[in-house]
């Protein structure tokens, strides 16, 4: 067993330093996708699925990270989120899983819209505290800035996950 281990570490190992240190992002994705699946058909044989069972659950799981991955970037392309909130968002959505994931797209678009307004007003009531305004400047409160995203999207997941099966499963 721990033989099989050891070559599994050195096989993942010559797979992973050359995606890594690719110069295009993609081969990292796609073994990322691939690694994915794996943990989903793994998991499937973990649970006494049946072999194609198993195949399927790898599949799904590449292919919702796949979309959730392709929504944020969808997001990142015309600047409305970051590249690491993309990659945060499609993060969350594999962990919350299908049912989940939809729930925790709502929540944090609505934490992002409570975000939004909460950055208006402060933005209004800036100058009025006295601040300096170089260090406003350089904060989420200049004019222009953007907003950090990341923040509404922690908040949804720390407000979905209360009904995840995943924080269940956890629990009990």
């Amino acid at each position: 067993m721990l033989k099989q281990r050891v070559i599994t570490a050195i096989v993942l190992l010559a797979l992973l330093l050359p995606a890594l240190f690719a110069a295009s992002p993609w081969p990292f994705a796609v073994l990322t996708l691939l690694l994915i699946g794996a943990a989903g058909w793994e998991w499937g044989r973990l649970n006494n699925a049946g072999a194609g069972l198993a195949v399927a659950m790898g599949v799904l799981l590449a292919l919702a990270g796949a979309a959730a991955l392709a929504l944020g970037m969808a997001l990142f392309a015309p600047g409305w989120v970051g590249g690491g909130d993309a990659k945060l968002f499609a993060a969350a959505a594999l962990w919350f899983g299908w049912p989940g994931a939809g729930e925790f797209a709502l929540k944090a678009v609505l934490a992002g819209g409570a975000l939004a307004l909460i950055l208006i007003i402060l933005r209004r009531l800036a100058p009025a505290t006295g601040l300096p305004a170089g260090w406003v400047a350089k904060s989420p409160l200049a004019e222009g800035a953007p907003a950090p995203y990341g923040i509404a999207l922690a908040a949804g997941a720390l407000w979905t996950l209360p009904n995840a099966s995943i924080f269940a499963a956890a629990v009990s």
